[in-house]
């Protein structure tokens, strides 16, 4: 009885000390029940539509089994990464979002580069206005999937091919003939922050600079907000989402500025969509050049320090890399690539929707990612509404905006 017993217990101790050699390995891989490693788990939070959450799934699963990738939809996505970013128990590995708050997370300390997964070399690979979007502070914090900018469209019904506007001044002259009697020549959301930075940009302005100094009050600024008031004062007084796209959807506006968002409406309402490059500005020769939008993966840096984790991610960010993702996006969603080398694929290039957006995107200004630009927004459309709607002088105006985003950022400090 005593030998069993001491077998008994010898048994214990040896399964003890196997089963705290197996702990130790597990930043290696969990042994599944068959004697292999179980898949490295790895959550990405996003904020996207189905279709595109079920083709960047898709991408990912192909890593199986080695990594498996859970896509998480996260509303209030950007206020949960503030709260938890650094909580290695409650962040996400990555998320996949929008470039513009890339200098707010990156100022927490809460994002690794992606160079440091991605060689650098590599990502000359992506069009320059993408990778210049996910760099803050020379460093590049988003591998880029694809970007969204705004399109100049018409309604072929009221605005043939050939009257479509070269240079603002046509357009100017086409809203003269063709407004009145509830009909519109043009509509866009003219006293939106996001809508009317084309038209500064144009003038070679900026609403702020990229050391974080607004410009609001700046001669090239108000230039384009003096000349900008010419084309409003031929628009529907109210300048909000809902009221413009109606107007271009019933067919009540002959051409307007919006996003690609916009299209399936507007072409499911039985609209003979045109979409043209923007009207060159006369006075500058510099085209209205909208923000663009760059949708891409951030990696955590909970995530990253962890070194199973750390292989994982790598794989997952050189899985994107290559133009399949890009053009399967495009396919799904309408959504332009963020690699080159999609634009010579025939499934990206007979897409006209696309196509337009990668050539607005040669003039395309990324939206500013820094910390200060969060406070710019209200900022800028306080001013385009005092200006464009209460009829306010410009300069008054641009000097009381500027004063206050001053306010606002200094607040900040």
């Amino acid at each position: 009885m005593r030998r069993i017993l001491t077998a008994a217990v010898a048994a214990l101790i040896m399964t003890a000390t196997l089963s705290a050699c197996s702990g130790n390995e597990a930043d290696h891989g969990q042994p599944d029940t068959d004697g292999g490693s179980a898949p490295v788990q790895l959550t990405i939070w996003h904020d996207k539509e189905d279709a595109v959450a079920a083709v960047l799934q898709a991408e990912l699963d192909k890593l199986k089994p080695e990594v498996a990738v859970t896509l998480e939809k996260k509303n209030g996505l950007t206020e949960a990464l503030k709260m938890v970013g650094n909580d290695p128990n409650a962040a996400p590995d990555m998320y996949f979002f929008a470039h513009d708050k890339l200098g707010v997370y990156a100022e927490m300390g809460i994002l690794t580069p992606v160079t440091e997964f991605v060689d650098a070399e590599t990502l000359g690979g992506f069009l320059p206005m993408t990778t210049q979007a996910a760099t803050y502070k020379e460093e590049i914090y988003q591998l880029p999937i694809y970007f969204e900018t705004l399109l100049f469209m018409y309604n072929r019904a009221l605005m043939p091919d050939e009257e479509v506007p070269a240079t603002t001044e046509d357009l100017l002259a086409f809203m003269k003939a063709t407004t009145g009697n509830g009909q519109y020549g043009f509509v866009e959301q003219h006293s939106t922050a996001y809508y009317s930075a084309g038209w500064i940009h144009g003038f070679g302005g900026e609403i702020i600079s990229s050391d974080g100094i607004p410009q609001l009050n700046s001669d090239k600024t108000v230039a384009a907000l003096e000349y900008h008031l010419n084309f409003a004062r031929l628009m529907t007084g109210e300048s909000e989402y809902a009221t413009v796209n109606t107007l271009f959807m019933e067919g009540k506006a002959a051409a307007t500025i919006g996003g690609p968002w916009l299209v399936p409406t507007v072409r499911e309402a039985g609209i003979d969509l045109g979409l043209a490059p923007m009207p060159v500005v006369n006075e500058t020769g510099l085209p209205i050049a909208p923000y663009s939008g760059v949708q891409g993966l951030h990696v955590l840096k909970v995530a990253a320090d962890n070194p199973q984790k750390n292989a994982a991610i790598k794989t997952v960010l050189n899985q994107l890399l290559g133009p399949d993702i890009g053009v399967a996006m495009a396919a799904a969603s309408g959504c332009a690539p963020a690699s080159a080398a999609c634009y010579e694929m025939d499934a990206v290039k007979n897409d006209e929707m696309v196509m337009m957006m990668r050539e607005v995107a040669e003039n395309a200004v990324p939206m500013p990612n820094i910390p200060e630009m969060d406070v710019m927004w209200n900022a800028t459309s306080n001013m385009l509404v005092d200006i464009n709607m209460r009829k306010a002088d410009v300069r008054e105006s641009a000097d009381k905006a500027q004063k206050q985003a001053e306010d606002l950022i200094a607040s900040m400090q």
